[in-house]
């Protein structure tokens, strides 16, 4: 079980050629994590995926007035749980009214709140005092 706490805070520019660097710390962190070497490898890769994924809508969606705002991600750990964070200045959106996707028709968008819903535990989107912020989080122990 992992019982140290982590706290990063990470800021980016609001420009999604920080989506692989976003990715790899999420990946790293993961590997550095005391679990199962397979459990590992798995988190990192799901991390990333749901981590990239959550900055790529909150750039894609933020408010056309800020688009020289930034993405700020919070990834914790604490006890069995790993928790990610990422605020965006976007107008928001219902999550619970995002639809499965048709898989059976080829899109190249439209999939990423299902792979972030498929590899994490728990999902909420939510208002706060300066935007929206989405919440993952996933059982590590």
């Amino acid at each position: 079980m992992c019982e140290t706490a982590v706290n990063l805070d990470i800021v980016v520019p609001n420009k999604t050629r920080y989506l692989r660097f976003v990715g790899a710390i999420a990946e790293q962190l993961a590997k550095e994590l005391d679990i199962q070497e397979d459990k590992r490898d798995a988190l990192a890769f799901n991390l990333n995926l749901a981590l990239t994924e959550a900055v790529a809508n909150a750039i894609q969606y933020s408010s056309p007035t800020k688009a020289n705002d930034s993405v700020r991600i919070c990834l914790s750990v604490e006890d069995a749980y790993l928790s990610v964070r990422v605020f965006d200045h976007g107008k928001g959106f219902d999550l619970a009214a995002v639809p499965t996707p048709d898989f059976d028709e080829l899109h190249e968008r439209g999939r990423g709140i299902f792979f972030i819903r498929s590899v994490m535990d728990w999902v909420q989107y939510r208002k706060t005092d300066s935007g929206h912020v989405l919440e993952m989080r996933k059982k590590i122990a």
